[in-house]
Order: structure tokens, then C-alpha cells, then sequence
């Protein structure tokens, strides 16, 4: 069993706690069914027209409505409809994110929508929140989304053992920078981190930046080759993981 010695667990999300196709089966579907009348209900919210302005300076935009000098006046329909289309493109912009955290919390208000994550994980976590070490979430997603889909998965509420959130506003995952900042965020040495992912560009730059990595080897994860399993510990549950307080 790989043993590691750490102050902190970084993890992933997608592929890595949770499974590919819940984003891709559930959240996104349920996004793209939903938005439409979210926006249509919260049309004249601040704070809807504030991510409507941001969807409308995307460069996307203006190509989606015909590339010309004049758009279309903005609606719930046409906002919704270039939503979907972003889904569809699977794009990760900052609007985009923002919007479906709301979407997605009104789904989990409502019983709609249930946070996933592997069995392993929960007893993953309670292991190594009581053994002192501290767990952040490093994903794509919005921090929002993240927070909803840890406060109310089918094992309970999941936050309590997690100390940080981190998405793409710290730096894009597959850029070694990125990990440079958040371990400078958490005021901890790289060495002393354990980044946990599914993505091997991901796992190159955590490595890059001098944090420990693990790839996590889950059902319905893209396939690994002979080289990636030479070049990085693989594992395919957390309790294949030995890890200790440094």
C-alpha cells in the first residue's frame, strides 16, 4: 500500500470523489433542463443581471447570435439557450459556473439533486480528519457547487472535514502556478501536500510544483498507459492510500 506523509489532502472532484457520470449525467442535464426557468423567475434579481452582462461580453456570445455587430436583446430564452450550448461545448467560463451553482442549489433545496461521492470517501475523510490531517477541494467547478454537492451528499454532510475550496480563480488546473498559489494560500510548503486527481496533465503539474500526487484509477476514468503508471502512484480507492500526519 503507497504510504505518504502530509499536512494536507488536496482532491479533485470529478473522476477522483466523485464519479464522471454524476457531472455529466446528472448536474449537467439538470442544468440544461432547469435554467430556463430559473432565469425566467429570477429575470430582475442583481445578481442575475450581473452574470446576464457577463455571459453577453463572452466572445462566444456574439459568435453564437450570428457573429454581427447587433445581438439579439438578452432573455431568459436566449440566455438559456446559449447556456446549453456551453454545456454542450463543455466550456468552464466564469458565467457559466456561477449560474449553475445557483441552479444546482435550488435542485439540492429541493430534494431534486443529491451530492455523490464514493463509498470510500466519507470513511476516507472521517480517517484522516481525525488523524489531523486537513483536507482542501481543488476543482473546475465553482466553490459554490462544490460546497453544495460536500453539504449534502448521500453520506451527510461532508464539509465539516474539509478546511478549504479552491476552483479555476486561484489557476487553471493543468498549469503548475496554480498549485504554487495554493499551497502559498495555505501557507504550506509543496512537499507537504498530497494532490489527489484523475487527470495525469493535472498530477504533471501538482508534481511540477513540488506536491506529492496520486492518480485515482475509478470506474469510468479515462484509461492510463503503461508510462503514466510508471510515472505516478495510481490507486484505485482512497483505501489503497496510506497517509500520515507529517
Amino acid at each position: 500500500m503507497p504510504e505518504f506523509t502530509v499536512r494536507l489532502v488536496l482532491s479533485d472532484i470529478e473522476g477522483t470523489t466523485t464519479s464522471i457520470s454524476f457531472v455529466k449525467d446528472v448536474l449537467f442535464p439538470y442544468a440544461k433542463t432547469h435554467t430556463k426557468a430559473f432565469l425566467e423567475e429570477r429575470w430582475h434579481d442583481a445578481e442575475t443581471q450581473r452574470i446576464v452582462q457577463d455571459f453577453r461580453k463572452l466572445p462566444q456570445y456574439k459568435e453564437y447570435f450570428g457573429g454581427g455587430d447587433e445581438q439579439p436583446a438578452a432573455s431568459a430564452g436566449n440566455i438559456a439557450s446559449f447556456v446549453n450550448f456551453l454545456i454542450e461545448k463543455d466550456l468552464k467560463l466564469g458565467p457559466l459556473k456561477t449560474l449553475q451553482g445557483l441552479v444546482w442549489e435550488k435542485g439540492y433545496a429541493s430534494g431534486n439533486i443529491k451530492g455523490q461521492v464514493f463509498a470510500d470517501v466519507p470513511v476516507a475523510f472521517k480517517r484522516w480528519h481525525e488523524a489531523g490531517i486537513s483536507i482542501a477541494i481543488y476543482c473546475s467547478g465553482s466553490v459554490k457547487a462544490q460546497q453544495l454537492l460536500f453539504s449534502q451528499t448521500e453520506f451527510g454532510n461532508l464539509l465539516t472535514y474539509i478546511s478549504g475550496h479552491y476552483d479555476t480563480a486561484i489557476g487553471h488546473k493543468q498549469e503548475k502556478e496554480s498549485y504554487v498559489n495554493i499551497a502559498s494560500d495555505l501557507a504550506l510548503s509543496s512537499k507537504d501536500i498530497l494532490f489527489l486527481t484523475d487527470v495525469v496533465k493535472e498530477a504533471e503539474a501538482a508534481r511540477d510544483a513540488g506536491m506529492q500526487v496520486v492518480i485515482l484509477n475509478r470506474p469510468g476514468n479515462a484509461p492510463l498507459t503503461d508510462d503514466d503508471k510508471i510515472a505516478f502512484t495510481i490507486a484505485d480507492t482512497f483505501d489503497n492510500l496510506k497517509i500520515n500526519l507529517k
